[in-house]
């Protein structure tokens, strides 16, 4: 494999590379940057289309034989470290960014008909406003873990391609489906009507003991925004709501906490 060596920070690879920070610049290109070389191992046992790899010089010796034993990629790069500096958003980094294309497995479904049928007999967790990229790259690792079949997010979820959410699913997000939808309320009732059941995570009057109801593979389980909750649109189109039973006093769980929670009870329907 040929590596090139770029010495300018203003060379346009780096220019292009260094806008991917930004979330338009990640839309318009259709590829999205992370750091460290955990990720790419992840991205590359994983199949992710992966389009550059960058080093830093000072990693060029640690790092250069085992990326070309684990890429296919062939636009391999060699920085002057001032260079890489402008790449990396790390504090200690490695001296490895990987640039990929945007992931099969997340995708954007605009007919809630057919994503309702695709979802039947499936182990799903929903998402309605979850803003935190940390939050979202946390529940998105905790869903490979505990054996989600579809993550579906509503479409205003934070930015899944953003640095800090890759980061925080630790290599899931090149595994885990994904789907994003306009409209949770809609993609509910859609899957009621195809005989699932959906539960809101709220603590409404009425809602049962997470633990003290029957869940079914097939069931699936919404989670709402990390400050105000569910809408009350996408409580009504519900089956029932669930809470998480917890101390006396205790404040609320974090939203991927909760969403953790509620993945486990899911995974125990296997």
């Amino acid at each position: 494999m040929e590596w090139q060596y770029i010495s300018s920070k203003s060379n346009s690879l780096i220019v292009r590379i260094s806008k991917l920070k930004d979330k338009k610049y990640r839309k318009a290109e259709g590829l999205f940057r992370f750091d460290g070389i955990k990720l790419f191992y992840e991205a590359a046992t994983s199949g992710a289309p992966i389009e550059y790899v960058l080093l830093s010089e000072s990693a060029r010796e640690k790092y250069r034989y085992e990326v070309e034993k684990k890429c296919v990629c062939e636009k391999l790069y060699i920085l002057a470290d001032d260079v890489f500096s402008r790449l990396t958003e790390e504090q200690a980094p490695e001296g490895i960014v990987t640039v990929c294309k945007n992931l099969n497995n997340i995708t954007l479904e605009a007919d809630t008909d057919v994503l309702a049928k695709s979802l039947l007999g499936k182990r799903v967790l929903m998402l309605e406003s979850v803003r935190d990229v940390g939050n979202m790259g946390t529940i998105i690792r905790s869903a490979r873990a505990f054996g989600i079949d579809a993550l579906v997010i509503s479409s205003d979820c934070a930015d899944l391609y953003n640095p800090k959410t890759v980061r925080a699913a630790m290599g899931a997000l090149f595994t885990q489906r994904i789907v994003a939808v306009e409209s949770i309320s809609s993609l509910v009732l859609a899957m009621r009507g195809e005989g699932a059941r959906v539960f809101a995570a709220a603590l409404e009057r009425g809602a049962k003991k997470l633990g003290e109801i029957e869940l079914k593979k097939g069931d699936a389980i919404l989670i709402g925004n990390e400050g105000h909750g569910l809408s009350a649109e996408a409580i009504s189109s519900c089956d029932e709501c669930v809470y998480i039973p917890m101390e006396d006093g205790s404040e609320s769980l974090n939203a991927s906490i909760a969403a953790s929670v509620c993945m486990w009870e899911l995974y125990k329907t296997r």
